[in-house]
Order: structure tokens, then C-alpha cells, then sequence
């Protein structure tokens, strides 16, 4: 784990194995997800993996109604939104993934603060699998 680069490819294969990794500066102690080569607070280039516990709370969100081609095939259109929010999980840190387990046609029943749990979600198969990062509601 130590000897894969800082950069988002690692960060996809960490996804693909269901870990959510980010990365801690070993100067300053700050934590991001996805993991960064170069710290954002102090600038140091001293990172480690720090492998989260995936779990959070949502922070902010916003209901896609018109999505990329990728989530129109799943079936989310105006009539069925899909939910992207903002993380913030236990360690501080916060992501932005897709928000599971909520309905994006009324965004009134979603609430900040809403206790959520990492979720990986595999699609497709062989060459073309890939690993998409959520959270649901616990």
C-alpha cells in the first residue's frame, strides 16, 4: 500500500478493492479524500494512506435531475434525480460521492446531518468494471 502513488489511479484501484483511502500529511497531520500529493494546508509533499472508517454525515447535497450518459443508462432522468453530496466523515475529511438509499425527487426528505455509511458500488464486468463510491443513509 505504501509504495502506490498519490493520485487517482490508486485512489480507483483502493475503490475497486472497497477501501476508501485518502491521504494524511505526516508535517501537519491533514487528512484528503481523494488523496493529494501535496498537502492543501501546509504544502508539504510528506504523504501517507490512511484508510477510512466510511463512515460520515451529510454535509450538503444537490438532486441531478440531467446527469452524464453513465447515470442516464441506470435510469435517473428529471423524472428519477439522482443525489450527490458532500461527506464529511468521522476522521474530518470530507468527499463527495453519490448519496444512496434517498429519493432525489424530494430533496425536502433529505436532511444535513444524516448519518451515512460508505457503499461501493461494482458496475460492469472484466475490462470495463469499474467502482463507484457512495454512501447511504444508516
Amino acid at each position: 500500500m505504501e509504495d502506490r502513488p498519490f493520485n487517482d489511479i490508486s485512489y480507483e484501484q483502493f475503490l475497486n478493492e472497497d477501501k476508501l483511502m485518502g491521504s494524511r500529511c505526516r508535517q501537519c497531520g491533514a487528512l484528503s479524500v481523494p488523496p493529494r500529493p501535496i498537502c492543501t494546508k501546509c504544502y508539504a509533499s510528506e504523504m501517507q494512506w490512511v484508510e477510512m472508517r466510511g463512515e460520515g454525515k451529510l454535509a450538503a447535497f444537490t438532486c441531478i435531475a440531467i446527469g452524464p450518459p453513465l447515470m442516464m443508462k441506470e435510469g435517473y432522468d428529471r423524472k428519477h434525480p439522482y443525489v450527490a453530496g458532500v461527506v464529511e466523515l468521522e476522521e474530518g475529511a470530507r468527499v463527495v460521492a453519490r448519496v444512496e438509499g434517498v429519493d432525489g425527487s424530494k430533496p425536502e426528505t433529505i436532511k444535513i446531518g444524516t448519518p451515512l455509511r460508505v457503499e461501493f458500488l461494482h458496475r460492469g464486468e472484466a475490462d470495463d468494471a469499474m467502482t463507484f463510491l457512495a454512501f447511504r443513509p444508516v
